[in-house]
C-alpha cells in the first residue's frame, strides 16, 4: 500500500480570502489525501520551503487577488530553485480563461475556478500527481 498523496495548499501575497482554499483543503482530505494549508499571506519562497519540508507531491497556490499572472509562476520557479521539480502545480481562484495558457506555460499543470466541483479536482490530482513541473 501506498503512502497518501501529500498536498500543499497556499495562499500567496495579499489575498485574505481563504474559505475556498479551506473547503478544498476539507475534500481533498476527505478523499484520503494529506493536506497541510500554509494559511494566508504567505511568499512564494515559503511557499517552496514548505513544500520541501513537508515533502508534497501537489502544490495549489490559491489566488483570488488577480495576481496570479505575478505571483504562481514566482511559487513555480521557487519550487525548482528549492529541489522541489517533482511537485504537480495547480492553481485555483479567480482566473480569466485568458489567463490560463500563460500559466500552463509557465509549469502549471492545470487551473480551477470558481465552481469547479470538487470530485473533478481530486480525480485530477489522483490520475496526474508525479508528474513534475513543467513550462518556462
Amino acid at each position: 500500500m501506498r503512502r497518501p498523496i501529500r498536498v500543499l495548499i497556499a495562499k500567496p501575497g495579499l489575498d485574505g480570502h481563504d474559505r475556498g482554499a479551506k473547503v478544498l483543503a476539507r475534500a481533498l482530505h476527505d478523499a484520503g489525501m494529506e493536506v497541510i494549508y500554509t494559511g494566508l499571506f504567505q511568499t512564494p519562497e515559503t511557499i517552496a520551503r514548505s513544500a520541501v519540508d513537508e515533502d508534497v507531491d501537489v502544490v495549489g497556490p490559491s489566488i483570488l487577488s488577480g495576481a496570479h499572472n505575478q505571483l504562481v509562476p514566482e511559487v513555480v520557479r521557487a519550487l525548482r530553485s528549492a529541489g522541489k521539480e517533482d511537485a504537480l502545480v495547480l492553481a485555483g481562484g479567480i482566473i480569466p480563461e485568458e489567463d490560463i495558457p500563460f500559466l500552463k506555460v509557465q509549469g502549471v499543470a492545470e487551473v480551477f475556478g470558481p465552481g469547479t466541483p470538487l470530485s473533478e479536482i481530486i480525480r485530477f490530482i489522483e490520475t496526474h500527481f508525479g508528474e513534475p513541473v513543467r513550462g518556462a
